[in-house]
């Protein structure tokens, strides 16, 4: 038996989106599957699913972390789904099991993710998503990325300092 990928990358962002923020996260996904790193979020629609259809596109493996006991509500791409129970409280489980984690937009659900990562000692890359400035300064461990492979670069760069 080989050993399972050692990067895991967590991607949130909002639960419905389309256009623009829909066609980065599947460029997100993409770019992940192909650097071999497993795809981790909260296995609902929107920046979710486009990500996880970006990353099964290219033979990625996908991780949904959903909120319910069903896993009816998961979308289709996901390779393995994880049941909680736990609402909005599965975002933890998201940030934390993410190596880093990728913003693409998002929502309020977004936002606690991206501080529950902080908190976890998580690298963040926000990708068109929340303005976390304090002072006018990103807090220690977030980066900004301009398009979907700057994001997936310092994601992985954040993984595994040069």
């Amino acid at each position: 038996m080989t050993a399972g990928p050692s990067r895991y990358v967590a991607v949130i962002g909002a639960g419905r989106c389309g256009g623009e923020l829909a066609a980065a996260a599947a460029e997100v996904g993409r770019l992940l599957a192909r650097a071999g790193a497993t795809l981790i979020c909260g296995g609902m629609g929107g920046v979710m699913e486009a990500a996880c259809r970006g990353a099964r596109g290219e033979g990625g493996v996908t991780i949904g972390i959903l909120p319910d006991l069903s896993r009816a509500g998961g979308n289709p791409y996901l390779d393995y789904s994880i049941c909680t129970g736990t609402g909005h409280a599965r975002n933890l489980a998201v940030a934390a099991s993410g190596d880093a984690v990728i913003a693409v937009g998002g929502e309020a659900g977004t936002l606690s993710e991206i501080g529950l990562a902080l908190k976890c000692g998580r690298p963040v890359v926000l990708l068109a998503s929340w303005d976390i400035r304090q002072g006018g300064e990103l807090p220690g461990g977030v980066r900004e990325a301009s398009t979907p492979a700057e994001a997936v670069e310092l994601a992985l760069g954040l993984i595994n300092p040069p």
